[in-house]
């Protein structure tokens, strides 16, 4: 079967919230990057992290699934969907011995 590629953002919940964590949500944060981590121990993410936009740091992942719906169940599985929002878009992507999606 044919994985599913998706770009996956993470938009935080207040514009400075990279700089401005409290203990809490970067203890949640931390979690999230654990857990994204062992998703990528999986082969089912090629690249994930924060962007460095400079109106907005926010998350990217970039996700090869086999259906839309295990993505579903990725994002609400991830600890930082409790103080962030997540949005999603299917993505053509071009990378070495995959074919395209």
């Amino acid at each position: 079967m044919e994985k599913q590629f998706y770009a996956v953002y993470l938009n935080p919940s207040r514009p400075d919230f990279a700089m401005t964590m409290t203990e809490e949500e970067r203890a949640i944060m931390t979690e999230h990057v654990a857990y994204w981590t062992e998703i990528l121990k999986q082969g089912k993410v090629y690249a994930f992290g924060p962007v460095m936009d400079p109106k907005q740091i926010y998350g990217l992942g970039i996700v090869a699934v086999d259906n839309e719906q295990e993505l579903k169940d990725i994002i609400a599985n991830d600890p930082a969907g409790k103080i962030n929002k997540y949005e999603y878009f299917p993505m053509k992507a071009v990378v070495p011995n995959i074919s395209i999606s």
